[in-house]
């Protein structure tokens, strides 16, 4: 188990980094910048004093109204808050000061946020996607992280499966199966994960979206947003990939012979 300290300092800083995530969760799906103006009441426009703005606890201190007009403050801010802390402290806790935790802490914000505007929006911005892609191939440099050659091969595979998927789905409908963000968003994962993560993803991403929001879809007719079911996909297979893999190849080595007629099972 890591030292308390460690995972506190972890807590904080993704606290911090939480409440930068809500400005980029606001302003990136209508292409304002997220360093100008300072973050501001989304109801009366009023800038946002610094006391008022520590994550979590000025939410708290405040009862969820803003200072200058008495506007409701969603609940979302302060969610995302703690749980881009809960994920930062977690990696801290599962990982120590090593680099997978940080590889966890950065792949974990990412994906919040990507889940959390295509839920909202329908869109992943190129921002997260693109970037978190370039992340990723820059943490496969440092010792501990996947391999440099992975990342590049989860990338590639990544976006070419999901891009072969969605061209198959176009002409199979002759609509739009999947989104371009979607795919860009695979690349990325591809590069923290490598190839076997990437599949993971698409397979545990697609199953949950059929099981969870299919029937939604089929009764409202609105588009699954596909991104926030690879991001489950994504921070699942980079937490249990290995035992997943490790339980399949299991059952799939004891398949055959189980599978076997008792007359064709060779003697004991």
């Amino acid at each position: 188990m890591a030292d308390p300290a460690i995972v506190g300092v972890a807590a904080m800083l993704g606290a911090a980094l939480g409440s930068f995530l809500n400005v980029c969760i606001t302003r990136m799906p209508a292409g304002d910048s997220v360093l100008r103006p300072r973050s501001r009441c989304p109801a009366c426009r009023a800038t946002i004093r610094w006391r008022d703005n520590l994550p979590v606890l000025s939410w708290i201190f405040l009862r969820a109204k803003c200072r200058d007009c008495g506007g409701r403050i969603p609940v979302r801010y302060p969610a995302i808050e703690l749980a881009t802390a809960l994920g930062w402290a977690g990696m801290a806790w599962l990982y120590g000061t090593s680099v997978a935790a940080l590889t966890g802490a950065v792949l974990f914000t990412l994906l919040l946020a990507i889940a959390v505007i295509d839920a909202r929006h329908y869109i992943i911005p190129d921002a997260l996607s693109l970037g978190g892609c370039a992340a990723g191939l820059a943490l496969s440099a440092l010792p501990g992280s996947t391999p440099p050659l992975a990342a590049v091969a989860g990338a590639v595979l990544g976006f070419g499966l999901l891009h072969v998927v969605g061209w198959l789905g176009e002409k199979a409908f002759r609509k739009p199966a999947l989104g371009g963000g979607d795919v860009k968003m695979m690349a990325m994962v591809g590069a923290f994960l490598g190839p076997g993560g990437a599949l993971l993803t698409i397979f545990l991403g697609a199953l949950a979206g059929s099981l969870v929001y299919g029937p939604v879809s089929l009764r409202t007719g609105k588009p699954v947003p596909f991104g926030t079911f690879l991001a489950l996909g994504a921070a699942i297979s980079f937490l249990f990939g290995d035992t997943l893999f490790d339980e399949y190849l299991r059952a799939a080595a004891a398949e055959p012979l189980s599978a076997l007629p008792r007359s064709l099972a060779p003697a004991c």
